[in-house]
């Protein structure tokens, strides 16, 4: 995964379900938790986010990046048609925004 504001990629952490494909676990939409389904980015360069407003104050305006904490409160989109367990499965191209402005 990448994230608009991140600083590097990140992996989708996947609890088993009993789906696989290609030997990994099928994720579905709803798995959106911070740290749990979604690790951090490294940095995060929003001017959204309160860490990145505070270090780059202190850095007398200089654009400072803060450690990555996304805060996503919102199932992946768009839905897929194939379901599990009565569940959208989480499909390549589906996105999810992190209330500092990342997608």
């Amino acid at each position: 995964m990448v994230c608009t504001f991140g600083l590097a990629p990140s992996v989708l952490i996947v609890e088993p379900t009993g789906v696989f494909a290609n030997d990994l676990p099928v994720a579905t939409i709803f798995e959106f938790a911070p740290l749990v389904n979604i690790p951090p980015f490294v940095l995060c360069d929003s001017f959204a986010n309160p860490e990145v407003i505070a270090l780059t104050a202190a850095a007398l305006g200089v654009p400072t990046p803060a450690p990555c904490i996304p805060i996503v409160i919102a199932p992946w989109e768009p839905p897929s048609n194939v379901l599990i367990d009565g569940m959208p499965v989480l499909t390549e191209g589906c996105f999810t925004e992190c209330l500092w402005g990342g997608v």
